[in-house]
């Protein structure tokens, strides 16, 4: 419904898909900008930072695509119109999720594939046949990762109602996290995001395989294949807390 509704207004529709696009590569400007200046940054070339940049920003667009509308589950609850999605004979998880779908997000799919395209074109990577599988592999495991913290995020909304901004540091602000190398960041920091929230299992621990990089922390070189389980372990721990923030509403009363 809501597809065939932005189709409706298919120049608005490009319009905002462009300004979504121009405004998702600012992110990339900035970064060019860095190297206007510096000939690395944390050790990482430009071709290697735009890699990280071009896998984080596909998966992190992927699931914003997705389910980037949970973010308003908080405003539901408090006004208490998920009433609505309670009553209908549909998941109310693929209601929230489909809310206001915005396809307009496609244009940071595209922003983020075209500066992958441009790491690939220009980073020096010795190529095998495992480094070729797990390009495909990383890019869905991040998606479902980033999903994951989506849907955790809008479970906590049921707790603390309107907090989208608090989500919001841990999706669009991860994805920014992830645009830059670890070798830049406090290893508690890199600790934080590897054993608590694990999104540097979207592009770092993998990346750093296809690079030829050395692990943050160093960590055992089989954690670089392990994005798809850390994925199906994010997905069930999000499933938990998404049923027990549902099964918490009480609505807003009289």
């Amino acid at each position: 419904m809501w597809i065939r509704s932005t189709m409706a207004y298919r120049a608005s529709f490009v319009m905002t898909t462009v300004g979504n696009f121009a405004a998702t590569s600012l992110d990339f400007v900035a970064i060019l900008l860095m190297f206007s200046r510096v000939e690395a940054l944390g050790g990482y070339a430009l071709p290697e930072i735009a890699f990280l940049y071009g896998l984080s920003s596909v998966a992190f667009g992927l699931a914003d695509l997705a389910i980037g509308s949970m973010d308003r589950l908080g405003r539901r609850v408090r006004d208490g119109t998920l009433d609505t999605l309670l009553v209908r004979p549909a998941p109310v998880l693929a209601q929230v999720a489909a809310d206001r779908f915005g396809l307009r997000r496609l244009g940071r799919v595209t922003q983020g594939a075209l500066v992958l395209g441009y790491a690939l074109a220009t980073v020096d990577i010795d190529w095998t046949p495992l480094k070729v599988l797990l390009m495909p592999v990383m890019l869905l495991s991040g998606a479902v990762i980033f999903c994951a913290v989506f849907v955790g995020g809008a479970a906590f909304q049921f707790v603390a109602q309107d907090a989208s901004e608090v989500q919001n540091a841990f999706t669009y602000g991860g994805t920014t996290l992830l645009q830059y190398p670890p070798t830049v960041f406090g290893k508690e920091l890199v600790r934080g995001v590897t054993f608590v929230l694990p999104l540097a299992f979207v592009n770092w621990l993998p990346a750093s395989y296809v690079l030829g990089r050395p692990y943050p922390l160093d960590l055992p070189t089989w954690v670089a294949f392990s994005p798809p389980l850390v994925a199906v372990g994010c997905c069930a721990l999000a499933g938990v807390a998404w049923r027990a923030g549902l099964k918490s509403y009480r609505s807003t009363g009289s």
